[in-house]
């Protein structure tokens, strides 16, 4: 790290600076820079840049950065490993424009392994060519290279979950508080693991509580209806982003981010058919998840693949003690039914053959010690749909028997049985999904399938939604609760105001190789934690 790096006060600060005029004030900002502007003014022509900055998918050597301007503009990002901007980097990014709702992102390449990273990014008007945007610093660490010395302390942070069930943002109850506990947290990354938006979930303006008090939600127009066109998707992104404290994170935290069933609609797969829902007049989810994958694009720093650009799983290597998966349960999978299908095919798919060899050849290829599979799904908690073709369905792995594996459960079984074959050890599973927070042990000694090695799965979230649970387990895989964080009997759909909204960290110590799991609730709190020592 270089001797001035910057200090996590003197970065908000500068943040705070730089975003002062965010909304059109007078005066301008003295910031020398290189092959831009030293002095910005105060031009009711200059963009504005009203969703804030994030970055996504770092790796050792690169990052994606995002932001987005409120008219058509050129971005431009300048980096250093300085707080001062010293020995500053320039790139000039794409044009954004209506056809990207005026987002734009650039993928830096050639940053230093291991270092912080400090950022400013503006952007020129296309309209009046000279006139600059105020200045938004971000900042981030990149990961260590795959064959450094671990010298430092991990920490990945994860939760999904954001806006659900009518809660949207009420600034008198301070917005999205759970944001500012997890930068408080200061996790080398965040893992988003799905429903970043409910775009089938309008907000109304006043929710009664039952302290008698009002719910008050901040409503734009994307957020009065549900989603259907691809700027009502933009919108319900763009939505979350209007809230400061998302907006500070944004600014802080590097995002890995997969999507669940809410950024389209509740319980949504491929050519499902909206028939009993009077509120949609695109009765194809096929159609709108079209839509919604490309606004998930637009508004998240997420890097697309060469050679299937509209791809969401992928994996990320945070040097020797570190390897992310990140799966898609959405794209691949086959109908939600009864689950009891004997055999594999296209019904009980949920990865599907492609996501399922690239995630072994991944984890076989693998010489990090920790191996975490982020699921957008829980694999032993019982998630039902509603019923289809009068037999109960079910929304993720497991069907309720208990028994031998049966429909998509298939699928664990083969990835399970596989892992053990190959020796892949050190692997740890991450949800949310459920709306509550819990730690679930897998062991084949008390499940009705065995032919697997022992593991862990974590569950965390809501971020900002409404809290359920507890779901009910299916055995087949021997899962055990050791913490669970609302009580049996709960009443569910609890608001935000009521503190149970939750996120998980993991910490990986380099001197000991242990992995360190950890539950937390809104407050930042530590409600409980476990110590897993490494295999190997």
């Amino acid at each position: 790290m270089a001797s001035d790096s910057l200090s996590r006060r003197g970065f908000l600060g500068l943040s705070l600076i730089a975003g002062a005029e965010l909304a059109g004030g007078r005066g301008g900002l003295w910031l020398p820079s290189r092959g831009a502007p030293a002095i910005i003014t105060s031009s009711r022509t200059r963009p504005l840049l009203p969703s804030g900055v994030q970055t996504g998918d770092v790796t050792d050597s690169r990052a994606v950065v995002w932001s987005r301007s409120d008219r058509p503009a050129r971005m431009q990002v300048e980096w250093s490993t300085s707080e001062r901007f010293t020995d500053v980097r320039t790139v000039r990014g794409p044009a954004a424009l209506e056809s990207s709702g005026y987002t734009a992102m650039i993928d830096l390449s050639g940053l230093p392994a291991g270092e912080q990273i400090v950022y400013r990014v503006r952007f020129e008007s296309l309209e009046m060519p000279g006139d600059w945007s105020e200045p938004l610093i971000g900042r981030f660490r990149t990961a260590p290279a795959p064959g450094a010395v671990a010298d430092r302390p991990i920490r990945l942070a994860w939760s999904g979950d954001e806006v659900g069930q009518g809660w949207g943002i009420d600034t008198d109850r301070g917005g999205m508080r759970i944001f500012d506990a997890i930068r408080r947290a200061e996790p080398d990354v965040f893992v988003h693991s799905g429903d970043i938006i409910y775009a089938d979930q309008p907000l109304e303006a006043e929710v009664p509580l039952d302290d008698g008090t009002v719910w008050r939600n901040v409503v734009t127009e994307a957020k009065s209806k549900v989603a259907e066109t691809l700027d009502e998707f933009r919108g319900n992104f763009a939505y979350n982003l209007d809230d400061p404290l998302t907006r500070e994170f944004g600014a802080s935290v590097p995002l890995i981010a997969q999507w669940d069933d809410h950024e389209v609609v509740n319980n949504w797969f491929p050519g499902m058919h909206l028939t009993d829902d009077d509120r949609y007049t695109v009765k194809s989810a096929s159609l709108l998840a079209a839509r919604a994958r490309q606004a998930l694009f637009e508004f998240v720093p997420m890097r697309r693949n060469p050679d299937e650009s509209e791809r969401i799983y992928r994996s990320f290597s945070w040097g020797p003690l570190l390897d992310v998966f990140v799966l898609d349960l959405r794209s691949y999978r086959g109908p939600n039914t009864s689950g009891l299908q004997a055999e594999q095919g296209p019904e009980t798919a949920m990865m599907g053959d492609p996501q399922m060899e690239w995630l072994k050849r991944s984890l076989r290829e693998s010489t990090a010690t920790w191996k975490v599979i982020a699921c957008d799904m829980p694999i032993g908690l019982v998630v039902r749909d509603f019923p289809r073709n009068g037999e109960p369905a079910f929304e993720a792995w497991a069907n309720a028997e208990d028994g031998a594996p049966k429909g998509r459960e298939l699928e664990v079984a083969e990835l399970l049985s596989w892992m053990k074959r190959e020796g892949i050890r050190n692997t740890v599973w991450i949800t949310a999904d459920v709306h509550y927070a819990a730690a679930h042990h897998y062991s084949p000694e008390r499940g009705s399938f065995n032919d697997f090695d022992p593991f862990w799965e974590f569950v965390a979230g809501p971020m900002h939604a409404g809290t359920f649970g507890p779901n009910r387990l299916d055995a087949t895989f021997g899962p055990e609760v050791r913490f669970n964080s609302v009580p049996d009997g709960f009443e569910g759909g609890r608001p935000p105001s009521d503190d149970l909204q939750f996120f998980g960290t993991l910490d990986i110590e380099p001197r000991t190789r242990a992995l360190t799991a950890a539950i937390h609730d809104v407050t930042g709190a530590l409600l409980w934690q476990t110590e897993i020592a490494a295999e190997g």
